[in-house]
């Protein structure tokens, strides 16, 4: 996607713009290419499935913990009635 379409989805400046997608790029998140005056944009998906991976790994921790805490919460709200 070229920066000036990218631009007009945001009520944000070019100039912010181009200032986010440059810490995408560093991050390595996203690759730019010129095409003549065109800046093009393009997702880098690899960095972003070593987050998902990452974050699958804690779902299930979090799912444990989140339904100890629901039974705690019912047991007393049971307690209360």
């Amino acid at each position: 996607m070229r920066v000036t379409d990218i631009h007009t989805r945001y009520d944000m400046s070019l100039n912010s713009v181009s200032k986010h997608i440059k810490v995408l790029e560093n991050a390595g998140l996203v690759k730019r290419r010129t095409e003549w005056r065109e800046h093009l944009i393009e997702v880098q998906m690899t960095p972003l499935s070593a987050v998902d991976d990452w974050f699958a790994s804690l779902r299930s921790i979090w799912a444990l913990r989140l339904e100890a805490l629901d039974t705690i919460i019912t047991q007393g709200a049971a307690k209360n009635d």
